[in-house]
């Protein structure tokens, strides 16, 4: 099997044009304009953070299908037409990564708990499951809504951390348009999981957990 992988580094903000929803499957069409071009059936494409595949090609619109296990895991199901969404293509042999390895995987969603607007920067502060706090480290990477970002202060009791746009960020992705109590789409980094639930491991195997 094929792993299709991101940058990270969203391209930009797309209007959803149609939601056709059915019995455990939400149809869906997003106009990415030139972005588009060249785009084939099968393709990956990041939305909001979560990867879709091309299901068909109408001009610019391009249609996807989101079964229950993602509509259940992310915010995708309440994608409404006129939504704006964050996109980006799968990346190709040879492009920049700006950001870090991003698979498109969402773990869930998180919420966020307050914005702080200052001068041209946004501070997000984030909650997510306090399960999932051993894998957010300040200076570490997350994927919020498909966007790699930094993370700033962190604190594991209240199951927060704080990400500080800059104003690209903000211009490129929906993140500067969502209030407190908005939920975003969170991909831990894999390598982070990996490494802190090796170390686990290895200290139970040890009787040292």
């Amino acid at each position: 099997m094929i792993r299709r992988m991101f940058t990270g580094i969203t391209r930009g903000t797309f209007p959803v044009v149609s939601v056709v929803r059915e019995p455990a499957l939400l149809r869906y069409a997003v106009d990415l304009g030139e972005y588009g071009a060249g785009l084939e059936l099968g393709a990956s494409v990041s939305i909001d953070g979560v990867c879709q595949t091309v299901a068909k090609l109408e001009g610019a619109r391009v249609w996807f299908d989101a079964i229950q296990e993602t509509l259940d895991k992310t915010t995708l199901g309440a994608l409404e037409e006129g939504a704006e969404v964050s996109v980006e293509r799968s990346a190709k042999v040879g492009d920049e990564i700006g950001g870090h390895d991003v698979s498109g995987h969402v773990v869930g969603t998180g919420e966020i708990a307050a914005v702080q607007k200052d001068g041209h920067e946004v501070v997000l502060t984030v909650r997510v499951p306090p399960a999932w706090m051993k894998y957010v480290m300040p200076k570490g990477f997350i994927a919020i809504d498909g966007s790699s970002l930094t993370v700033g202060e962190t604190d594991d009791a209240a199951g927060t951390f704080r990400l500080y746009l800059i104003p690209e960020t903000l211009r490129l992705t929906n993140l500067g348009a969502k209030g407190a109590g908005a939920k975003v789409n969170v991909e831990l980094d894999p390598r982070t999981v990996a490494i802190v639930d090796t170390v686990e491991r290895v200290l139970a195997q040890r009787g040292l957990g």
